[in-house]
Order: C-alpha cells, then structure tokens, then sequence
C-alpha cells in the first residue's frame, strides 16, 4: 500500500522528508513537502458575510474596469478569489462595509503583484502615489500615472463615506507603514539578503498588511487611541499578526519558490538560519504557532474594562481579530491562489510536491499573478 495516503496527516521528521518521483517520466526524486494543520486548537469557526455574491461581483467587476493586468493574469486573479477572502475575513460587517473591504483585498493584492517585480525607486513611487491617493481621496489623479493611484482613490472614496473618523485615520497611518515595508522589501530583494528570524518579523509585520486590515474593523467603530493602543490588545494584535503570517507563508512558499521570490518568507529564513530543510522550518512554526495561540488568549483574557459603549466594541473588535486569524487559513486553501484547484484536497492530506525552482518565474514585463497547476502527488 502507498504509504503516502496512509500518514499523509503525520508530522513528518526533521531532515527525513518523503521523497517521490515527480511523476512525469523523470526519474530524480523530490521532496514532499508538509503543510501543518496549524489551526488545529483555534475556536474561531469558518464564517462567510451573506453579502457575499453580490459585493464579491461588484468589486471583481470594479478591479476588472482598471484593466491593470494582462487578459492571463486578469484569468488567474480571478482564480485567487479575492472577494472571498474579504467576506470572511468580515462575516459581520454591513453591505456598505465589506464591499469596501472586498475592493480593499484588490488593492492589496494589486499592490503586492506590481511591487514584487519592481525596484526600489519604482516601489518608492507607487507608495508616494498611493499615500497622496488616501490623503486626498477627491483630487483627480496625474494623467499618465501608475494606475495604483486611482485604483486606491475610488477605493478610498466610496470607503470614507461610511467609516468613523478614528478608522479613517489608522487606516492611513497603517497603509504608510506597510508600504514602507513593502520598499524595504525590494531593498532586501534588489541586494539578494535573507534576514535572520528577528528582522524578518520586523518587516514582516508591515508587509503582511495586517494592520491595515484591523483598521478596517473599525469601520463602524469609534475607539480611543489610549484604548486601541493598550499593552494587552498591542499583544493580542501582534500575536495574531505573526499567526497570519506563519499560515500565508507556509501555504504560499511552494508558490513563491517556483517564481524565484521566497527570500521573503518564514521558510526559507528558518531553513537559512537554523540550517535545515523545508519541513524542518515546517515544524519550527508549527511548535512557535503553539506558543502564539497561548499569547493571544493571554492577552486576550488581561484586557481591562473602560466601560460602555468602548467595552462593546473593544469586544467586537478582538472577536474581528481573532475571526482574521481563522478566515485567512480558510482562504488560502479554498481559493487558487497557491494550490490551483487542488487546496482542500492539500487541506486534508497535508503533502504537497514542490514545483522546480523558477517553474512559474515570469519574463521581465510580466506582472501580475500566475495560474498554479501542479500535482500534489
């Protein structure tokens, strides 16, 4: 009997991964590589907005209008279902609202495509164009500028129309922040330099845009910065933040190797650094994920009492917290943006085959995200 669908749920040995033939009449063996189960103990249930079909058409229809990618790209985009991420990442939030966060998730994404490929000065800019974009929501864009400016003024726009002044001004704040990230990033790239674990969180929690996305849970909510900024919900918040990153890196490494783009990623830090393979950084975060369960809900937990209506709301708010952690792992299985058709199949047996290295790396030119077809076995 294959061995391999028998403990395909199985921790796997540090420094002793499976190996198998890739399948296509090619007789050199590659590794297996494991996708842990990292949400085994979290509470938080899968939960989609009911606005779903309608938002999720609207705002593919809107990102579509810019024709910023190629007819290809535009088809694997629409594969990533972005939408879907923003309906459950926001299961509780108004029509109005999670459309914005719908349109919010092509941004994001829209930025994340173009930045990848850019150098540092080109990334410098498209952060200068955003940012004067957000601040000034109603000033018509230079003609001839990078389309990102007046993808983030009309997401902006119809956003402002319905959101309290305090997540106004986080989200703004937030957006510089990771945009700085994301420049320092293709620093980093542009000089070939892998941190070390630490540093890499240090950027790390910018790029992942996370704080952004909290700010957006906020949207119908008006709390103090002397409560937003308190040492336990900054704990609660970070420890959620490193979650989501741990779940976006080990699902999308296969992805990012193929295109010749994983200096940017907790596997291949932990490999470089503690000097081990794939599935060894694999157990590494499932053991330090552990840990950062243990932290949220300690912090979580310490949270003090201000009295109504910020205590309400504080509540609503760690509950959106907490939901992210949970809507963001679903996602990246359910949608094809790093397993193609095969995430809940790689969702359940938890073995997936490595694409060669630069099997999806693009031409110069080339922007825009890349149809994943591959075995998992």
């Amino acid at each position: 009997m294959d061995q391999r669908n028998t403990v395909a749920s199985d921790r796997p040995i540090a420094g002793g991964s499976v190996t198998v033939n890739a399948g296509d009449g090619c007789d050199k063996p590659l590794k297996k590589i494991f996708i842990p189960d990292i949400l085994t103990r979290w509470p938080f249930p899968r939960r989609l907005n009911q606005h779903f079909s309608k938002v999720g058409a609207e705002s593919s229809a809107w990102f579509e209008s810019f024709k910023a990618f190629s007819p290809k790209a535009q088809q694997a985009l629409d594969r990533c279902e972005l939408s879907l991420l923003g309906c459950l990442c926001y299961p509780n939030a108004f029509e109005e609202h999670v459309r914005s966060n719908c349109d919010y998730m092509y941004l994001v994404y829209f930025i994340d495509e173009y930045s990848d490929v850019s150098e540092e000065d080109e990334v410098r800019q498209q952060k200068d164009a955003i940012m004067d974009a957000l601040r000034h929501p109603y000033k018509p864009r230079p003609k001839g500028e990078w389309v990102g400016g007046e993808v983030a003024r009309q997401f902006w726009e119809r956003t402002i129309c319905n959101a309290s002044s305090q997540s106004q001004k986080r989200f703004v704040a937030t957006m510089d922040e990771y945009l700085e990230g994301v420049v320092q990033q293709a620093i980093d790239r542009s000089r070939h330099h892998i941190r070390d674990i630490q540093s890499y969180f240090d950027v790390r929690r910018r790029t992942i845009c996370v704080r952004p996305s909290y700010a957006l849970l906020e949207l119908g909510l008006d709390i103090p910065d002397e409560v937003i900024s308190h040492p336990t919900i900054e704990d609660m918040v970070v420890a959620s933040m490193d979650m989501i990153i741990f779940a976006n890196d080990i699902t999308s490494y296969n992805l990012e190797q193929a295109r010749g783009d994983d200096s940017h990623n907790i596997v291949t830090i932990v490999m470089h650094e503690l000097d081990t393979d794939v599935n060894g950084a694999m157990l590494w975060v499932t053991d330090h994920h552990t840990k950062l369960e243990k932290k949220h809900f300690e912090a979580a937990a310490a949270i003090p009492k201000w009295g109504e209506p910020i205590d309400s709301q504080v509540r609503e708010y760690c509950d959106g917290v907490g939901n992210w952690v949970r809507a963001n792992y679903d996602w990246c299985f359910e949608s094809g943006r790093y397993f193609g058709t095969n995430g809940l199949e790689v969702q359940r047996k938890r073995w997936i085959l490595p694409m060669p290295k630069d099997h999806l790396r693009q031409g110069r030119g080339e922007i825009g995200p890349v149809l994943v077809v591959w075995p998992i076995e």
